[in-house]
């Protein structure tokens, strides 16, 4: 066993998959000598140089176009977007072309797009957004977010040899996380393969990313009232698989969905319409979604602790609905 942080995993696995197929190119802002904004590709310019480690001039739409292009062509380019904010300026290019190209003209865009959302630095409403709503109802991009080590490196395996665009979230507050794993990498993790993470017999909770530890650290303080939560990771969006959530939501009855982002229109209320439509029979009360108000993320620390879901907050809903 070892201990390593979300970075070192992510970038272990980036050099991994370049040493073993030499198709597999990095492009970005900032990514060769600075070494990425979050550090992840810190090194990786020395070992593989700069013709596999691209540092590209600060343009999104300018970037997302040529790694489209270069995955056309028969490479894998993992294309980092420093911010998730900054993705809206790409969104022409993965909606209309890169989630496109096999339906329409039988052409594979094995694409990787790295990208960190969410809150909890203290960066403000434009550096801090969890935006993967934007693309969980684009037919053609897979949506990956990983909540810990070990799935983070099986994930991005199975994300780099996939022949299909893949949008790969890495949440800011997991960078600088430690995790126990098994020493070297673990296997690939096939996608749309979800995982409890806690089992629990008095309510679910069901997250993905960063909010899935969130929900750990809510069912923890419940387990000293009493309180058995079970807690489900989704790790992918799309493909989404909701088999053991529906399970656990038969055996509870009792089902919170956790979602970083405004409340309207989240991806969370996508869920709670399929676990209704295939659990409703089982539950003993309506399924209960927790997101953030519909307000853009504060960059005063304590405004923005009070705008994200928080283990509390979590904790508090679930005791609600166990005790009516």
């Amino acid at each position: 066993m070892r201990t390593v942080t979300f970075t070192q995993i992510l970038r272990e696995t980036l050099a991994a998959e370049m040493r073993r197929d030499a198709s597999v190119i990095l492009i970005g802002e900032d990514i060769g000598v600075y070494g990425g904004s979050f550090g992840v590709t810190r090194g990786l310019l020395d070992e593989f140089g700069p013709e596999r480690v691209r540092d590209t001039p600060i343009s999104e739409q300018a970037i997302t176009g040529v790694a489209i292009g270069a995955a056309a062509a028969g490479l894998r380019p993992v294309l980092e977007i420093m911010f998730m904010d900054f993705i809206t300026l790409a969104v022409d290019q993965l909606v209309n072309m890169a989630a496109k190209l096999y339906p329409i003209y039988g052409v594979r865009c094995p694409l990787v797009v790295r990208t960190p959302p969410g809150a909890g630095r203290g960066y403000g409403a434009t550096h801090s957004q969890s935006l993967e709503r934007l693309f969980t109802g684009v037919p053609g991009i897979k949506i990956v977010a990983p909540s810990d080590a070990t799935d983070a490196a099986g994930l991005l395996q199975t994300a780099i040899r996939d022949d299909n665009p893949v949008l790969f979230l890495e949440h800011k507050l997991l960078y600088p996380q430690r995790f126990e794993m098994e020493d070297g990498l673990p296997p690939p993790i096939p996608f749309g393969t979800s995982r409890f993470v806690r089992e629990g017999t008095d309510v679910t909770l069901v997250a993905w990313s960063y909010m899935t530890q969130v929900a750990r650290q809510a069912a923890a303080a419940l387990a000293e009232e009493g309180i058995e939560a079970e807690v489900v990771d989704l790790r992918t969006l799309n493909p989404l698989d909701l088999g053991i959530a529906v399970e656990s939501a038969q055996n509870t009855g009792r089902v919170i969905l956790v979602e970083e982002g405004p409340q309207t229109g989240g991806f969370a209320a996508e869920i709670a319409a399929r676990l209704a439509e295939r659990a409703h029979g089982a539950l003993t009360c309506p399924v209960r979604r927790l997101a953030a108000p519909d307000w853009p993320v504060p960059s005063a620390k304590n405004l923005e602790a009070v705008w994200m879901p928080s283990a509390d907050a979590i904790a508090a809903l679930a005791r609600s609905m166990v005790d009516a």
